[in-house]
């Protein structure tokens, strides 16, 4: 019998929780069983077993898959000779997070949501969690770096709580876009300059 190509192992691999996404974003994650992966996948049990040796395996890929993701968004933002100014780099998370919710693919952002309360209960995740997360802040430091070197942040501005704010504003889209109402880019971006506004008054002066 011939070799599987690492080529089509990866793609194996890829449709299997491609599959799995799909079931997990229309039941959870515990109304998921393996046979419903293993049917939505249209691949043999033994197939399946052989890439993942259970759904907590299949679990463990989809956070890991999904963060970074993320990872890579931003740095790709970090490293783009024309960079985003802070109002496109809104509009740019923004963007998806509403598409992701509409689309025919399955619903990443909803995934995500359960991925959090997946990642308190299980040490291990949750430490390669952090990594990866570390590593998106990283680059969304870097891109406030540059949006001060610009000159479109103050010189005084910390690129570091910059970049913990705007992080911190993706998963509020994600909670404001399934909880509340979708997320329109225009409306957040007023709230944001008012609320910056209002903060920088308060702010003690040197």
């Amino acid at each position: 019998m011939p070799r599987i190509s690492d080529a089509t192992r990866a793609g194996r691999r890829q449709h299997i929780l491609a599959a799995a996404w799909g079931c997990f974003a229309r039941n959870g994650f515990q109304a998921t069983s393996m046979d419903d992966v293993i049917a939505a996948s249209g691949m043999s049990s033994s197939a399946v077993y052989r890439y993942f040796r259970g759904k907590d395996e299949i679990i463990e890929a989809t956070v890991e898959v999904g963060l970074a993701r993320l990872r890579d968004r931003f740095r790709a933002m970090a490293e783009q000779p024309v960079r985003p100014t802070p109002a496109e780099a809104v509009a740019l998370i923004a963007g998806p997070i509403q598409g992701m919710s509409s689309g025919p693919e399955p619903d990443m952002t909803r995934i995500a949501m359960m991925s959090w309360a997946e990642v308190l209960r299980r040490p291990a995740l949750r430490e390669r969690s952090r990594a990866l997360y570390g590593e998106a802040l990283d680059h969304v430091t870097e891109l406030a770096r540059r949006w001060q070197e610009d000159g479109r942040l103050r010189p005084e501005s910390d690129p570091r709580a910059v970049a913990a704010a705007l992080f911190t504003l993706v998963q509020g889209m994600v909670v404001w876009n399934h909880l509340i109402d979708d997320v329109v880019v225009d409306v957040l971006l007023r709230g944001l300059s008012a609320l910056g506004a209002a903060v920088a008054d308060e702010s003690p002066g040197p």
